[in-house]
């Protein structure tokens, strides 16, 4: 019986393969180290410390990184997978003229892009048009069908009825919207139960919008509605995103109880302060306006920078100096699916210490999305491990050099 232990124990220890990974520096998800290395073994991380203490461990693989920083796989919190730059099709087009199915096989390119820039999670905020097609997608993906990062979901998203578009048809014209439309609290909550029961992760809602084309936004949900829809989420272990950019949905949302703001434009010292004592995550998406006011014709080269762009700038500023937690996500798709690290360098550009930005990356995201075992390299987490030539602390843009992707203990690049 003992030596049937003794081969037991050798049989696990052989099944399991262990790889060590050896940088310039490890970004461990809150702290920048020097000379220290990381062990995966299987999917999950056995060591991180210094490469003395790794010295006498047996390891089947070497994987020296010269010239890198190693460190947990980037945590985008704003995509849509299933849409692709304005400037090649505009929003309404996207959702009108092309099929769910064309739209499903751009999507898992785009997932392919995303994951080879070093994005191994993604939290999908809707499908703009598209049903339950991101949930299908994140479904090919956890079965190895196609690569792409671990996905967060939001299926249709919820919008107020008749507050979003595409627009500017006769009223006997029925199109197909880029969000699922509900009224009143029984709807409501009946809207997020079929979602949920749809296999969404998370509930995303718009607390303001623009009822007409070109009309500036304004409140769509009740404080009622979007009480109700929060509650129901939450009873069910699901949580609420708010699309809010007007103080006053900004307002509705926060007392609401959801988790993040995305966007949040119009956001004042109080909101924002309101935000940090309920511990409420702000998404600037940056790189959205940023991307749109380039399609619009501005030359940020030459160009003195637009009323829209210096006003998020103050906004931004105002949430940083409120110290409400940062979210990172550029609301990719609105420009390139691949390129990310446009949210960073435009979060340092805007105040924010490139240390604080990686943070917000990983395990800022990671505590804020629920995801346990993800966002730090520590021992027992996961193994989703990028590495990026040169130090992201000195230089941000380096996030783009992703020379090195491991998701689950699996490389994708090397």
């Amino acid at each position: 019986m003992k030596q049937l232990s003794l081969l037991l124990i050798l049989f696990v220890q052989l099944s399991f393969s262990q790889t060590l990974l050896i940088p310039d520096r490890v970004f461990d998800g809150t702290e920048m180290h020097e000379n220290w290395v990381v062990i995966v073994t299987d999917n999950e991380i056995s060591y991180v410390g210094n490469a003395s203490g790794a010295a006498k461990m047996t390891t089947d693989e070497r994987i020296d990184l010269k010239g890198t920083t190693l460190m947990p796989g980037i945590i985008e919190g704003h995509s849509h997978v299933l849409l692709h730059p304005y400037n090649e099709t505009d929003w309404n087009d996207q959702v009108l003229k092309e099929s769910p199915v064309e739209r499903a096989i751009r999507g898992t390119v785009h997932a392919k892009n995303s994951l080879m820039a070093g994005i191994t999670t993604m939290r999908d905020l809707g499908a703009e048009g598209a049903g339950y097609t991101d949930v299908y997608l994140k479904k090919t993906i956890e079965n190895g069908l196609i690569p792409g990062p671990r996905l967060l979901v939001a299926g249709p998203a919820i919008v107020a009825t008749g507050a979003y578009g595409p627009k500017g048809f006769h009223d006997g014209v029925t199109v197909p919207l880029g969000a699922e439309s509900a009224s009143g609290v029984d709807q409501c909550i009946e809207t997020v139960r079929r979602q949920m029961g749809n296999g969404v992760d998370l509930i995303k809602i718009y607390a303001d919008y623009r009822w007409t084309p070109g009309a500036d936004s304004q409140p769509t949900f009740l404080q009622e509605e979007i009480d109700a829809m929060v509650a129901t989420a939450t009873s069910a272990g699901k949580y609420v995103v708010a699309h809010a950019s007007t103080p006053e949905g900004m307002l509705r949302a926060i007392n609401g109880g959801v988790e993040t703001i995305e966007h949040g434009d119009g956001g004042s010292q109080e909101l924002f302060q309101l935000m940090k004592e309920k511990g409420i995550g702000f998404c600037p998406t940056l790189a959205a306006g940023d991307a749109i006011t380039q399609y619009r014709g501005w030359n940020k080269a030459t160009d003195p920078e637009p009323k829209k762009i210096s006003d998020k700038r103050k906004s931004f500023k105002l949430a940083l100096d409120a110290g409400v937690q940062i979210v990172f996500g550029g609301d990719v798709g609105v420009f390139t699916h691949g390129e990310n690290y446009r949210e960073m360098e435009l979060m340092v550009d805007y105040g924010m210490k490139p240390m604080d930005v990686l943070k917000s990356a990983t395990s800022g995201n990671a505590s804020l999305f629920h995801l346990n075992q993800l966002g730090q390299l520590k021992k027992g987490f996961l193994a989703d491990v990028i590495a990026v030539k040169g130090n992201p602390t000195k230089d941000i843009s380096v996030m783009k050099n992703v020379s090195f992707v491991m998701k689950g203990g699996k490389v994708y690049v090397e």
